[in-house]
């Protein structure tokens, strides 16, 4: 049964920022349809069952983000099952620390793969089917990498430049379009699973609001959805108020 208000499409929808993304669009009304691999079709069905739980509708996508078929026949599917995508998020990270001489061309190419050839393809896609509606909002999350390149960090530097890139080429075509284009550069440590079991002090860091919280993030990825076209925003940054930059 499709949703009349449509889908909201999140591409790389983990266990804490892009499930609070998911949660946050739901709630608004819209059909949130989760996207990750195929080894995580178990905990993507929990995710969407824990939206629907929560009274809101959410469907689960196992689909590999970087193959072009299968991104091709994921938007088609979402179309005619749910409604129209009304918003896209992508949100893969690939963060991984190499130094030059450690980072192989198969890894290099895999960060790429994951964290700026695959926003490329859902960009792509979800274009294709909002341009003849003249309608709708994408949102590309990017790191501080997408910024600057530090040490350790060629691959992951590289595609988050690329990913930002992609968004600002998007935002110029699409915007006159009536199509909202948006990159957010999140700046600092999230509340993770990742963050949980290497940050000895996480406890602190909430005490003292100084790690970023995903339903705080996803609150950010709504407003961007709602803003009116008079006053739209291409690029937010979002970091804790003690984030050195």
């Amino acid at each position: 049964m499709q949703n009349p208000k449509g889908a909201c499409l999140i591409i790389g929808a983990g266990g804490d920022t892009g499930s609070a993304i998911a949660r946050a669009f739901a709630a608004e009304g819209l059909t949130a349809c989760v996207v990750r691999r195929d080894r995580h079709a178990d905990t993507l069905e929990e995710l969407a069952a824990s939206i629907r739980a929560e009274g809101h509708q959410a469907r689960a996508y196992p689909a590999d983000a970087r193959d072009e078929t299968e991104m091709h026949n994921l938007i088609d599917r979402i179309e005619e099952e749910v409604g129209p995508i009304q918003v896209a998020v992508f949100n893969i990270g690939a963060n991984v620390r190499f130094g030059i001489t450690e980072t192989t061309p198969r890894v290099y190419r895999k960060v790429w793969e994951m964290a700026a050839f695959a926003g490329f393809l859902m960009g792509h896609e979800v274009a294709a089917r909002m341009l003849p509606r003249e309608r709708g909002t994408i949102i590309f999350t990017g790191a501080s990498a997408s910024m600057r390149g530090n040490a350790g960090f060629s691959a992951f530097s590289g595609a988050k430049h690329a990913l930002r890139a992609l968004a600002q080429s998007m935002a110029r075509e699409l915007g006159p379009k009536n199509i909202h284009v948006a990159h957010t550069v999140i700046d600092g440590a999230i509340d993770s699973n990742f963050i949980r079991e290497h940050f000895p002090d996480v406890d602190q860091m909430r005490d003292e609001d100084r790690i970023l919280k995903p339903e705080h993030i996803a609150q950010n990825y709504v407003m961007l959805h709602k803003q009116p076209r008079t006053a739209w925003t291409h690029e937010l940054d979002l970091r804790p108020w003690k984030e050195s930059w």
